[in-house]
């Protein structure tokens, strides 16, 4: 990490939000609890980094970090004792780390004028963590201020979230997104626009996508459903391959079944008259001539349901290559 990147100036997006927190700073009227809330992925932690960067800059810029002080190149480290870092343990945040937290801010911070506490993924928290939290973030001791962030769809306690000043984030632009990664990834720009379009605005997910090889798995199992036919021996040969490929994903499968389902959205927005230029699938175009050609509407509507039914047996622990044969098959 370039000890630039922990800057307002270089967060992607957000622009009302980082504008919201550069006032504050600027006329003293921090708050001691913020909930940075919005889609996973899209720079809520960076952005509680940056603000914890800038309040204790030695030599703050045009009410940005300088990010070349000995108080940020720490924090660019992660290595600054006054920052307290706090996310899930296993599937959730436990009423034991709120316990140590407390503990340690029953202390004055070491070097810092402000200590920054990040609690991640606070939606996760189970009640009783919730609650043994909520006298901390109505009252922390001095020179103490808690982050906390969370997914926009997450469940969170109506104490907590009235205990704190709540910051929104949304989805990325995708053509800043699409920029990016190209700029880190050496991308064509067809693919790295589909990127951010299937990640809905997420770079998070985008580079999960693109370490995965997610992309090119979903071209091989479009091109194998628009070349296969019921009935032949050897579809029974692919299917069977393609579902084995699909199990070993494991949790990313959901994933995988959301580009997939992506896909077939195009397919129906086409369908329906809407112009190719629109569809999310900016790299799978030359496949849509094949595919409106091979299923109608209905057909299409119809793969659609058989995806979401699919999920729900997944979600339910069915089998899972059993669950992917059968949904092979039936999208053909």
């Amino acid at each position: 990490m370039e000890p630039s990147e922990l800057c307002f100036k270089h967060l992607l997006g957000h622009d009302k939000a980082k504008s919201l927190l550069q006032e504050a700073v600027a006329k003293n009227k921090i708050g001691h609890a913020y909930l940075f809330r919005g889609p996973d992925g899209v720079g809520k932690k960076r952005a509680a980094l940056t603000l914890a960067a800038y309040l204790n800059c030695q030599n703050p810029l045009e009410g940005d970090a300088c990010g070349q002080c000995a108080s940020c190149r720490k924090y660019i480290s992660g290595n600054h004792p006054d920052l307290i870092h706090i996310a899930p343990d296993g599937a959730a945040i436990k009423i034991g780390q709120v316990r140590a937290l407390k503990h340690q801010l029953a202390f004055p911070p070491l070097e810092a004028g402000v200590r920054v506490i990040i609690l991640e993924d606070i939606h996760t928290m189970r009640r009783e963590a919730a609650n043994s939290l909520l006298k901390t973030l109505e009252e922390p001791p001095p020179n103490n201020i808690l982050i906390l962030t969370a997914d926009q769809a997450g469940e969170i306690l109506p104490t907590i979230i009235s205990r704190c000043q709540v910051i929104p984030f949304g989805p990325l632009d995708h053509e800043d997104m699409a920029q990016v990664l190209m700029g880190e990834n050496g991308l064509e720009e067809a693919q790295a626009l589909t990127l951010a379009s299937v990640a809905e605005g997420s770079l998070g997910k985008a580079k999960l996508l693109l370490e995965e090889d997610m992309l090119t798995f979903r071209q091989e199992v479009v091109e194998q459903l628009l070349s296969m036919q019921n009935g032949q021996p050897e579809t029974i040969a692919q299917v069977f391959l393609l579902s084995e490929k699909a199990a070993a994903l494991k949790e990313n499968i959901y994933e995988f079944l959301a580009l997939l389902r992506l896909w077939y959205r195009d397919l129906a927005l086409v369908a329906a008259g809407t112009p190719e230029s629109s569809i999310a699938n900016k790299d799978l175009t030359s496949s849509l001539p094949a595919a409106k050609q091979r299923w109608n509407l209905t057909q299409i509507h119809e793969r659609l349901d058989r995806l979401d039914r699919a999920e729900r047996q997944l979600l339910r622990n069915c089998s899972r290559t059993l669950v992917l044969e059968t949904l092979f098959f039936d999208l053909i």
